[in-house]
């Protein structure tokens, strides 16, 4: 009887492993088969079929994989997995813009610039859009003739769907990326509401939940007319798309407005606008690793700061909060007991940027009434305590590379090394609070390596090799690691490059 070798290991799933499997069966089967490193049909079947194992097992994994949150890659399996703790993926927002709508010359009647007229920026290739979100009067006879008008990174598109009352009824939206909470829709029963979920939701309710899929296009969907209720009639679905950190446009860049307008008395007016000030609040959609990691948080502190590790959770939950570490007597004896302190560090693209007293105040507010914590224990919000780092290194360049370039390319790997957040809001893990920092018994051990810092710079492009001597490399001075205190976050200082050939500084 054909039996498979004693020995098996069930991690060999791959074309190799399966093959050597199928000809240890075939030769206890047929001894006298011998020629597998040959032409043939029989051998062209073992590989078939080898093939087709490596195939099938490559699908297993991946669906064990996805599976997951920890493990999952694919921004589908995320979104469902998150699903299931009752978090959602937030989708890109718009940025807006304050512009100075202007004519030129006082009008002999009042310029109405209807709402959603486009502004764009001059680019003729890829221009960043906006749209007006109100419209702009100029009155008649005004001096100077201009106007102050928001405008967004957006695009409004209305569609109208036929709705029979049937129970879970799903309009599918054509146009993406769908901004979150845009859609208005109006039915001949009246304005539908959007709610969360349906479970707060009555028979009469008109509420109605909006669920966007890995492409960013949404579906609408309705009541059954036990929660929430059905439509009917004629659906009309207004919303807009777009959104994205490529909205935050520079100051002076809106500067043309498309179409032609015309004074209350039909005579054409000539427009021009800009933005005097930076558009602003835009952003891309969440990031897989960002859902990763915040989704799990979401069930870590419900409603309520107990633990240490919800403070920091709490206040991370706004959205101008980048790191937090929150000690108590139980990590520095040097804290009163049943009192904590709050260490916050806001979300800025300075090296050491401090909260001001207003988000103190905001986060105090966080942790004690929006998520309250025990009466008795007392918070208090402080700066971040900052640990600068001054790097300086003697390096050799390669040839034809120039010395400033090298130097500015350090430099700017040396300040992603110390970012604070990753674009996608996420943490840096490359840097942390020094209580943050555990070696394998759990003591906190925080310190920068000087051997990471010496690999950023010797794999800079342009970087031959760093100087062997003691000294070529430094951290505040010293050739060795920098230990941090439980409360203290790394932030690099200066940087001083020197020539290692020339000993001229870069």
């Amino acid at each position: 009887m054909a039996t498979l070798p004693e020995s098996v290991d069930y991690t060999d799933k791959d074309f190799d492993a399966l093959r050597a499997r199928l000809i240890a069966l075939v030769k206890s089967v047929f001894p006298d088969w011998t020629d597998f490193d040959v032409a043939s049909f029989g051998n062209l079947l073992v590989e078939l079929y080898a093939f087709i194992g490596d195939v099938l097992t490559f699908y297993q994994d991946n669906l064990a994989r996805e599976s997951r949150l920890v493990t999952a890659t694919q921004r589908k399996s995320v979104m469902a997995l998150a699903k299931m703790l009752g978090y959602r993926l937030q989708g890109a927002q718009a940025a807006t813009a304050d512009v100075l709508v202007q004519l030129a010359r006082p009008p002999a009647a009042s310029v109405t610039i209807p709402a959603g007229t486009v502004l764009r920026t001059q680019e003729v290739t890829e221009p960043v859009r906006f749209q007006l979100l109100a419209p702009a009067v100029i009155a008649p006879g005004a001096d100077p003739p201009r106007v102050v008008a928001v405008v967004e990174n957006s695009k409004t598109y209305t569609q109208l769907f036929d709705a029979r009352g049937l129970a879970d009824l799903e309009l599918h939206l054509d146009y993406a990326p769908y901004l979150d909470g845009s859609a208005l829709v109006t039915t001949p029963q009246g304005a539908f509401t959007e709610v969360d979920s349906f479970l707060d939701s009555r028979a009469n309710d008109r509420h109605f939940v909006v669920a966007v899929d890995q492409n960013d296009r949404a579906t609408l969907r309705f009541g059954n007319g036990v929660s929430g209720m059905p439509p009917s009639g004629t659906v009309s679905v207004t919303y807009k798309t777009g959104g994205g950190s490529v909205g935050n446009v520079d100051a002076d860049r809106i500067v043309v407005i498309e179409g032609a307008f015309k004074d209350a008395y039909g005579n054409p007016v000539q427009v021009s606008v800009r933005n005097p000030l930076p558009a602003s609040g835009g952003a891309d959609r969440q990031t897989v690793a960002s859902a990763k990691l915040l989704a799990p948080e979401s069930l870590r502190a419900l409603t309520r700061t107990v633990a240490r590790e919800d403070f920091e959770i709490n206040a991370r939950r706004l959205p101008s909060v980048a790191r937090a570490l929150m000690l108590t007597s139980n990590e520095d004896p040097t804290i009163a007991e049943n009192t904590g302190i709050l260490y916050v560090i806001p979300q800025s693209t300075a090296g050491a940027a401090v909260p001001t007293p207003a988000l103190k105040n905001l986060v105090l507010r966080q942790v004690t009434e929006v998520y309250p914590c025990t009466l008795t224990f007392q918070v208090s919000v402080q700066d971040p305590v900052y640990r600068v780092i001054d790097v300086a290194a003697r390096l050799f360049l390669r040839q034809g590379f120039a010395g400033s370039d090298v130097r500015d390319r350090v430099r700017a790997n040396l300040v992603s090394y110390f970012r604070v957040s990753e674009q996608d809001g996420t943490p840096n893990p490359l840097v942390d609070f020094g209580f943050n920092i555990k070696d394998a018994e759990g003591n906190a051990v925080g310190e920068i390596a000087w051997s990471d810092l010496f690999n950023v710079i010797r794999d800079t492009p342009g970087v031959r090799k760093m100087g062997d001597a003691r000294l070529d490399l430094t951290l505040n001075g010293l050739p060795a690691d920098v230990k941090l205190n439980v409360r203290e976050f790394p932030v690099l200082g200066t940087v001083t490059l020197r020539n290692g050939d020339t000993g001229e500084l870069l």
